[in-house]
């Protein structure tokens, strides 16, 4: 399993690629002002690092319980990636529609459009990360 260190590296690299990806291209996106979205995703990133680490550490400790390691498949990326970005999706979208002053119907939209970028970027990223930074041998 991954270090306490490498877990923190991972969120917070993580979070920060993604914010800088992420809010130009939502700003755009949604036609609102880059300020609104910025808060949206600071909060959005902020509440994701947390749920991050402890999601992953679960996510981990389950793999190694039933399956012996915590090396992925294909398939258990997507799982992975589908999973986490669905818990984010629950817990943001009170807070989408209270800032923004929209519908709830209008901020599960927008969630939805955020949590599909991040769903792909996070199996990006995930892939990539564990090239640069792979797993010891007797993970």
């Amino acid at each position: 399993m991954r270090t306490t260190g490498d877990r923190i590296r991972h969120a917070l690299s993580f979070e920060i690629i993604g914010l800088a990806l992420f809010t130009p291209l939502a700003a755009v996106g949604f036609g609102m002002p880059v300020h609104d979205v910025g808060v949206v995703a600071v909060v959005g990133a902020t509440l994701a690092t947390c749920w991050n680490y402890a999601y992953n550490l679960c996510f981990d400790k389950a793999m190694k319980r039933l399956r012996g390691t915590v090396h992925k498949t294909v398939a258990l990326r997507v799982l992975h990636a589908i999973l986490f970005e669905g818990g984010l999706l629950v817990m943001m979208l009170p807070f989408i529609a209270w800032y923004l002053g929209v519908t709830l119907w209008h901020a599960l939209v927008m969630d939805a459009a955020f949590a599909l970028f991040y769903l792909v970027y996070a199996f990006v990223f995930n892939w990539a990360y564990d090239r640069v930074f792979p797993l010891p041998a007797n993970a």
